[in-house]
């Protein structure tokens, strides 16, 4: 009788260590993940921008895991970058090709295969693929690029606005679920992705004045005339000098009553009209800080080279300040694994969905193929798996993201995801078939920063990219000429090199599928630019 009566406690005892071996058994995961993030805006990468001392908590994440050298996207923009993540397919095949387009989401994706396999799975903050998110147990998403300020979120349950500042509004809600959810005995994985450090540079109120008191170190490249690529790099519009506003961009003056015209045709106001959104408050403290160097910059009167110079520390120590935000929240989240226990059975990744220009070429944004946008910075801790303070040079893309979160939960990766699984790499394994070269294919023309439509292959050590709507050819040899600055593409002693690459790159197209650059001949590219 008494064996009968303790049997179902027996029972349900069993069924709490088989859910609780299974926490132990399956890591969880924590993926971090920001926007227009450059890896050399990282300390713990070693690039110009080191010196700032930029990223104390990012580079204690890589001294404790592995870092990523060669991290490269598909195609350099949100959106579609968000959609290769989630699906592991190219562009092309998850249907997403530019910030226009939709995203199905009633297609294949990680967080769902997570979910079916018993994974708890969480998303909070930047989505920017216009479709509800599906596959997740709780989300919280900005719509569309969201706001710094105040901004709205969308839930299962409706619109909802936030006080604060929206990349430690993002952490407050994926500490809060952590908090609530942890005990679960189910794994994990959360989705911390946040807005910054993406135009138009709004930091937190805290940061306004960081830096002040310092010059950002110039990139060598700030004043690059592009004579040397194809007329593509000569017809965009993404420099600091000719495209960037003092007012929109750089905030000089700028108050919720100002209303001067932009200086460009597709100016971004989304600070502007941040800033309607302002407590009194905020936007006198907001005021307070830049006022004074408004002040400063009409007093100096400056031109030419020096509007730029001076235009590019406003520009740099914004953008480095929205990073010095990411990153003490990249420190709070870690805290908050450690204080709950969790710190040891979970992995914790941070990404950014492309590169970014910081000066480089006398640029801003992405979107080139040129290895400012096309690199992505990738660091993962994994304890008692991954070497801490390891470094890997093999080639990765954002493409290998959901084969590696698949691989890591023990489950298996569909056949027609076209990625890698980063697991074995992750081991400290150096796999014999690794990729020698990764593709690349940008869409999104004509629009924002015009920036033509390009496919392209990298190797190890060489790039050839195609500027198919108006058939332009760039050749780099990286070793000889790491900032592109040289277009090998008609030197004679390259072609029997450039012919081998462009069979390469045709037999990448061939291999993931992607005929989308022949639909059209560049001369039809050209006639439908006219109209």
């Amino acid at each position: 009788m008494l064996k009968r009566l303790l049997s179902p406690f027996i029972l349900l005892g069993c069924m709490m260590s088989t859910s609780i071996g299974l926490a132990a058994d399956r890591p969880n995961i924590v993926f971090i993940f920001t926007d227009d993030h450059a890896p050399h805006a990282i300390g713990a990468y070693d690039g110009w921008l080191k010196s700032v001392n930029p990223t104390p908590n990012i580079d204690r994440l890589a001294s404790q895991g592995m870092l990523f050298e060669n991290s490269f996207c598909t195609n350099s923009i949100c959106g579609p970058s968000r959609a290769v993540i989630l699906t592991g397919k190219h562009s092309h095949k998850n249907g997403f090709m530019n910030n226009g387009n939709n995203f199905d989401g009633n297609q294949q994706t990680f967080p769902k295969l997570l979910r079916k396999g018993g994974y708890q799975t969480a998303f909070f903050g930047k989505w920017h693929l216009k479709s509800k998110p599906q596959g997740f147990d709780d989300w919280k998403v900005l719509p569309g690029q969201g706001l710094y300020y105040n901004p709205d979120f969308l839930t299962p349950n409706g619109k909802i606005r936030i006080k604060g500042y929206c990349t430690d509004i993002v952490t407050d809600m994926a500490v809060e679920w952590l908090q609530e959810n942890h005990k679960s005995g189910k794994p994990f994985m959360l989705m911390c992705q946040h807005k910054a450090p993406h135009r138009n540079w709004m930091p937190a109120l805290r940061h306004l004045h960081l830096y002040d008191d310092i010059e950002i170190p110039e990139p060598t490249t700030l004043f690059d005339d592009y004579q040397d690529n194809a007329p593509p790099a000569r017809h965009q519009e993404l420099e600091i000098d000719r495209h960037m506003d003092l007012h929109y961009d750089l905030f000089v003056d700028l108050t919720p009553e100002f209303s001067s015209p932009a200086s460009q045709k597709r100016q971004d106001k989304s600070a502007w009209n941040n800033m309607k959104r302002m407590s009194p408050e905020q936007l006198k403290t907001w005021r307070d800080a830049y006022g004074p160097k408004d002040k400063a910059f009409h007093e100096a009167n400056l031109s030419g080279r020096d509007l730029v110079r001076w235009k590019y520390q406003r520009y740099a120590k914004n953008y480095l300040r929205c990073i010095k935000g990411v990153d003490e929240n990249v420190g709070r989240l870690m805290q908050t694994l450690d204080d709950l226990s969790l710190a040891d059975n979970t992995i914790v990744i941070y990404s950014s969905d492309q590169g970014f220009y910081v000066g480089d070429h006398g640029w801003y944004d992405k979107r080139w193929m040129y290895e400012e946008s096309l690199k992505m910075p990738f660091i993962a801790k994994w304890p008692g798996v991954t070497k801490p303070g390891s470094r890997n040079d093999l080639m990765i893309q954002n493409l290998d993201y959901a084969e590696t979160f698949l691989d890591i939960a023990g489950l298996d990766i569909p056949s027609d995801m076209q990625g890698k699984s980063l697991v074995p790499l992750l081991k400290g394994k150096r796999p014999e078939d690794w990729r020698k070269s990764i593709y690349y294919h940008y869409y999104e023309y004509p629009s924002v920063h015009m920036v033509p439509r390009h496919t392209g292959i990298r190797t190890e050590t060489e790039k050839l990219i195609h500027f198919y709507q108006f058939d332009e050819w760039e050749y780099y040899n990286l070793n000889d000429d790491p900032d592109e600055l040289t277009n090998q593409y008609n030197n004679p002693k390259a072609q029997k090199r450039i012919a081998q690459l462009k069979q390469q790159l045709k037999d990448l197209q061939e291999t993931y599928e992607d005929d989308s650059d022949m639909a059209e001949k560049p001369e039809e590219w050209q006639r439908s630019m006219r109209k």
